[in-house]
């Protein structure tokens, strides 16, 4: 039934129309009541508008409107036009002209819903510029394109409400937290799988199957679908290919939904811990799963509990630390001498949190440089900032960050953890002449122990909308987002997005 929906040009309304029709069917099955998995998925099924506190409900909206505004400046990346030209070319071949789920920044460009969410999730991380959470993953790119999507898709047959669309948000983000707690594993910046290509694809697939209003049978089979399309090693971070990992999850968790509202099942204790048999515990070895309460007034939500993390600049997040050190360092050293004077600097020393796959001592892509310690710390020693453009090549290579990246020494004590809760960055300047200078962050400006100010989410996002959209279609965007709840089509959203 998937294929010929999905692949007939003429079906495209029909896809819709029949998943809204079997989303109210109530599939009967011998599932046990007291299982992991069927806790998730009476979580999904059971949680309403109401549930949201008005804590969560300011925090999501938040990561919603900051996600739009990393996605629009994404959509102008070299490696979201590779995925793009690809995302057109197969859906042109399969749908011809008809199609109605918009692309970020492309004005009259549809593709079908989940070459739309696959597209837009690239287009989210292609800067690595996105929200991040504790325990690590990057939380919103996973679900916020599949539901921006399948509000239109769904639009033919109903509307899809703001308060449908932000309960559908917060589902998705509470079953990635949920089911990263309980991994200690989880908590620490990753060496195996990146996260979001593993909770993210459950995460879509959970806030899809609560927009399509699936039964808790058909719920469990989503989780389940989802499991086995999911997972993305850690080799790919600062490569092309990483934005994927977003991409993936959306797209992919969005087709777990539409599979299970079309009658596809996989094990119904995916989520359990089942000696001999790996379900999920496949992704992180210490995985130890709880039953999740069920959803109500006096539920707390994680994002309730922890705020997110925004970033200041398009780079992986640990950057963020070593960045504000080196400008605290910058900051002393023109204080005492008048001048920031790189010629003066014998040694850099770089105090932070063992990480491979962001120590790189030579960058020599944009990607490399977003997960380099070094660079990032030379650029805001060289700069006192680090800023988008710091990313462009005429900076990246200058003469001056490659002299100071030959200065870099690289400690690793043993009180800084690879933990985004626990780490800190600090830069040591030894000069030539024998002065020490130190600056050190245990808590960036955007943290969550540090949250950014709405003026301050607001400039950002003003400034990467800018690289898309004009000033009026800006202020649309921000005010039906701070309004969302009072938004009766949410599928208007994505239009606007373009």
């Amino acid at each position: 039934m998937f294929s010929k929906l999905v692949h007939n040009t003429k079906n495209v309304h029909k896809l819709s129309r029949h998943i809204h029709k079997s989303a109210i069917k109530v599939v009967t099955g011998n599932q046990l009541e007291d299982t992991v998995t069927n806790s998730f998925a009476s979580f999904i099924n059971g949680t309403r508008p109401e549930h949201l506190s008005d804590v969560v409900r300011h925090r999501s909206k938040r990561m919603i409107l900051d996600n739009i505004g990393v996605g629009l400046i994404g959509s102008t990346t070299h490696v979201f036009n590779i995925v793009l030209k690809y995302c057109q070319d197969l859906h042109f071949s399969a749908y011809g002209n008809s199609a109605f789920c918009s692309v970020y920044g492309q004005k009259g460009l549809k593709l079908s819903p989940t070459l739309a969410a696959y597209a837009n999730g690239v287009a989210v991380h292609s800067m690595d510029f996105d929200d991040t959470w504790h325990p690590a993953t990057h939380p919103s790119g996973a679900v916020l394109p599949a539901i921006l999507a399948l509000s239109q898709m769904l639009s033919h047959d109903r509307r899809v409400s703001g308060e449908e669309l932000l309960t559908a948000f917060n589902v998705g983000i509470e079953i990635q937290g949920r089911l990263m707690s309980f991994s200690s594993e989880a908590k620490n910046i990753p060496k195996k799988f990146h996260p979001p290509s593993v909770v993210g694809t459950m995460g879509s697939a959970a806030a899809s199957a609560k927009l399509l209003s699936l039964g808790k049978d058909q719920c469990i089979h989503a989780l389940a679908i989802a499991a086995s399309l999911a997972g993305a090693p850690m080799a790919n971070a600062a490569t092309l290919a990483k934005p994927l990992h977003i991409g993936n999850a959306s797209r992919l968790g969005l087709e777990a939904a539409i599979l299970a509202a079309n009658g596809m099942e996989a094990n119904s204790l995916i989520l359990d811990d089942v000696p001999g048999c790996s379900g999920f515990s496949a992704f992180y070895g210490d995985y130890q799963p709880k039953a999740l309460d069920s959803s109500g007034k006096h539920y707390e939500f994680l994002l309730e509990k922890q705020d997110i993390a925004f970033k200041s600049f398009p780079a992986h997040l640990g950057m963020h630390w070593i960045a504000d050190a080196a400008v605290s360092v910058r900051s002393r050293f023109e204080e005492q001498y008048g001048s920031f004077d790189p010629s003066t600097i014998q040694s850099i020393v770089l105090r932070i949190p063992v990480s491979k796959y962001i120590n790189r001592p030579y960058p020599d892509s944009e990607h490399e440089a977003r997960h380099s310690f070094q660079f990032n710390a030379c650029t805001a020693l060289l700069d006192g900032e680090v800023d988008v453009s710091s990313f462009h090549e005429d900076k990246m290579f200058r003469k001056e960050i490659h002299n100071l990246l030959s200065k870099v020494i690289v400690e690793h004590p043993q009180d800084n953890v690879a933990n985004f809760d626990k780490m800190y960055g600090e830069v040591a300047l030894l000069l030539k002449n024998g002065d020490v200078m130190t600056g050190k962050c245990d808590t960036f400006y955007g943290h969550w122990r540090k949250p950014l100010s709405r003026e301050s989410l607001l400039k950002k996002f003003i400034s990467n909308a800018g690289h898309v959209l004009q000033g009026d279609q800006i202020q649309g965007v921000i005010q039906m987002v701070e309004n969302l709840e009072s938004v009766t089509d949410s599928s208007q959203l994505p239009n606007l997005l373009q």
